[in-house]
């Protein structure tokens, strides 16, 4: 027996939940590599640009809590923009967002399959290993709902936030201050490069939308969840970049967790360190699978994909995610028979998901109480978004191919 709802509204998900999930969904791999990506790039001067990210964080979290708040369901940013701009405009923000997470699941996974095959060896190999076994555990809690899910999110992000903070505290007292001069090594247009990249770190707010008609009271619980959620991730990304370059300089290894708790605890934290970038990739891995789910099966019912894809079973969204889980072993698949890297699609995917918030939060300005402080946070937030979608260069140019399509769909079945 099968509906086309695309979510049970209040299904499962409180406070506490809620914001593990957010953690999960923002807190993801990105902390693995790239503070040691960005400082490559930008020298000391990436903690500018991991700065600037967390300060618009602020008016952009608020910004979808406002819409998730007074516009719970499981299209998350793509019923906003139907709201807003109409179906053509939903159909392009929710393609880019469905089709590319399948895309980015890949590099989510290998960035903790890098760290796996640094502790046992095996190289590649191990990698796409644990890629594959990543996937297939996120698909298999995901397929039995959003409470089994959203149960282990918790204990996740409780464990993440205290190995990350430890990470932290124990490498700190070998901070040299000669590591942060000169402080801009590369010019300041490295900062924007390094900023561009970072997008990856900070993408997840638009995927905890989805899962907003899943709160029993999304108008009370959505902004707390937001603010909480937004606390943890600030201080623990601006924790550990700082330390990646105060401890290891500008030119740290490709696992500078690793390092850092190295320095506190010897050889013996290498085991540690795989285990943090497992279950940072898990977490981040299953709140975006429990999102772009419900996304498919909302865009199946409003039309933006077939409506097979709105079919559920029990409530879940199974047709939905069955697709996504297709799409990302076949990317997987593809990278490893090419020979390309497990992580090549990062910044494709950063370049469509930055276009994503510039339609949400141009949508927002349009939904929002005009006048009120989260509206005023929309308009920075469509600001800054628009920057960080334009450092996106030619990185865009699949972005663009999409939206076509999505645009053609729509316009051919109307």
């Amino acid at each position: 027996m099968t509906d086309t709802s695309p979510a049970r509204p209040g299904a499962g998900l409180g406070l506490a939940q809620g914001t593990a999930m957010t953690v999960g969904a923002v807190l993801g791999t990105g902390v693995l590599s790239l503070p040691a990506l960005a400082a490559q790039i930008a020298g000391p001067a990436s903690l500018l640009a991991w700065l600037a990210l967390v300060v618009l964080s602020i008016p952009l979290a608020a910004t979808f809590a406002g819409l998730g708040a007074r516009h719970p369901d499981g299209g998350g940013v793509a019923t906003y923009a139907r709201l807003a701009f109409g179906p053509k405009a939903s159909a392009v923000v929710g393609w880019l967002f469905y089709f590319g997470v399948p895309i980015g699941a890949p590099p989510a996974a290998g960035f903790a399959g890098a760290y796996v095959a640094d502790l046992l060896g095996g190289g590649r190999v191990t990698q796409t290993v644990v890629v594959v076994v990543l996937i297939g555990a996120v698909v298999t809690m995901n397929w039995f709902g959003i409470k089994v899910s959203g149960r282990l999110q918790l204990l996740i992000a409780g464990g993440l936030a205290a190995l990350l903070a430890l990470a932290t505290a124990v490498s700190l007292p070998h901070a040299r201050l000669a590591n942060l001069t000169p402080f801009v090594t590369h010019g300041w247009a490295a900062v924007g490069t390094a900023a561009s990249l970072l997008v990856w770190a900070f993408a997840g707010w638009e995927a905890v939308a989805s899962l907003s008609a899943e709160y029993s009271d999304p108008r009370r619980q959505i902004p707390r969840v937001t603010a909480i959620a937004l606390a943890i991730i600030g201080v623990l990304y601006l924790g550990v970049s700082f330390a990646v370059v105060a401890v290891l300089g500008t030119h740290p290894s490709a696992a500078p967790l690793s390092d850092l708790l190295e320095l506190g605890f010897g050889p013996a934290a290498r085991p540690l360190t795989a285990l943090i970038a497992v279950l940072l990739s898990f977490g981040a891995m299953n709140a975006y699978m429990a999102s772009v789910a419900r996304l498919g099966a909302a865009l199946g019912r409003d039309g933006a994909l077939p409506s097979w894809f709105g079919r559920t079973h029990g409530g879940e969204p199974r047709n939905s995610l069955a697709v996504v889980t297709a799409l990302s072993l076949l990317v997987v698949a593809i990278l490893t028979i090419v020979g390309l890297p497990i992580e090549t699609g990062v910044l494709f995917v950063t370049a469509a998901f930055s276009l994503v918030y510039v339609v949400a939060t141009a949508a927002a300005v349009k939904l929002l109480p005009r006048g009120t402080t989260v509206w005023f946070g929309a308009l920075l937030s469509v600001a800054g978004t628009a920057v960080l979608t334009l450092l996106g260069g030619w990185h865009l140019v699949p972005t663009v191919i999409v939206a076509t399509l999505a645009v053609a769909y729509v316009s051919r079945r109307r």
